[in-house]
């Protein structure tokens, strides 16, 4: 692996604030990880009458729960999603949308590269976890799908 990969990798991980990724590309396996800082993930200003300061809890999705005829899309990199392919188009996919293997579900930029996610069976998009433009780690469920029979 090139060094100039290397500090690319690096930069990627600056630019989303990404704490650890983990990479095997030719069979050589490359681990980077960030010291963790402290930061206060989402506040609240008070109102003027109010004498004590709150502080929101970060917001975490809870991992979805599988059932027979459901299956979960999960990320396949580390990257950002877009549920378009620009800002003026409609997204790929909406809930209740069939999609037929193939169909493209989403994109994700990783390293400035576009990656087309894509459906691996047919089915029908039963929820979308992410809002376009979020940062998406490593098998972070982005779908999940009601298989058609």
């Amino acid at each position: 692996m090139q060094i100039e990969k290397i500090r690319a990798l690096a930069d990627l991980m600056k630019e989303t604030d990404l704490q650890e990724l983990l990479l095997e590309e030719d069979g050589v396996k490359i681990g980077l990880k960030r010291p963790q800082t402290n930061t206060i993930v989402n506040t609240a200003i008070p109102h003027p009458a109010e004498t004590q300061t709150t502080i929101a809890p970060p917001v975490v999705a809870a991992a979805p729960e599988q059932d027979f005829d459901s299956m979960v899309v999960t990320s396949p990199m580390v990257g950002v999603f877009y549920a378009a392919q620009s800002a003026i188009d409609a997204p790929f996919v909406s809930v209740g949308k069939t999609v037929k293997a193939g169909d493209v579900l989403c994109i994700i930029e990783a390293m400035k590269l576009m990656n087309e996610i894509v459906a691996e069976e047919d089915g029908i998009i039963t929820e979308i976890f992410l809002a376009n433009g979020q940062v998406v780690e490593f098998d972070q469920p982005l779908f999940k799908m009601r298989r058609v029979i």
